[in-house]
């Protein structure tokens, strides 16, 4: 019989998840930022990278962007996929990982998310339940 390790948090990220992916994001800002991938397309836009989770075992990491203006969203996440192992090859190389991790990208929807809530507490209705 095994014994599992439980976190007090439920499928939370360990400390080292979040040093990792931290440390992912930055990289991938700094390489988007100064355009090192050799592709016109991506080169053109900007793009801000949200947040990067890794796997527990740091050999995959999912980072969350977002164009700049919100807009050619598709076409921003379909430039990344295709730049895919330049990226991976560029993020990792300032990085002492024993695997650099495979990148995934989806869109951030935080920013969504954020101005939904605050339409929702700006109602009539919420705001009285607030307010009293």
């Amino acid at each position: 019989m095994t014994k599992k390790r439980f976190d007090t948090l439920a499928g939370a990220p360990s400390q080292r998840q979040l040093r990792v992916g931290e440390l992912i994001r930055r990289s991938l800002s700094d390489v988007l930022a100064r355009g090192d991938v050799h592709d016109p397309d991506l080169g053109r836009m900007s793009i801000t990278v949200g947040e990067v989770r890794c796997s527990p075992d740091l050999k995959h990491a999912t980072a969350f962007v977002l164009p700049l203006g919100g807009d050619k969203k598709q076409e921003a996440l379909t430039a990344l996929r295709k730049n895919k192992a330049e990226l991976r090859r560029l993020v990792s190389k300032g990085m002492t990982l024993k695997y650099a991790p495979d990148l995934r990208f989806e869109i951030d929807e935080t920013f969504d998310r954020m101005d939904e809530t605050r339409r929702l507490l700006s109602e009539d209705h919420v705001r009285q339940d607030l307010d009293d």
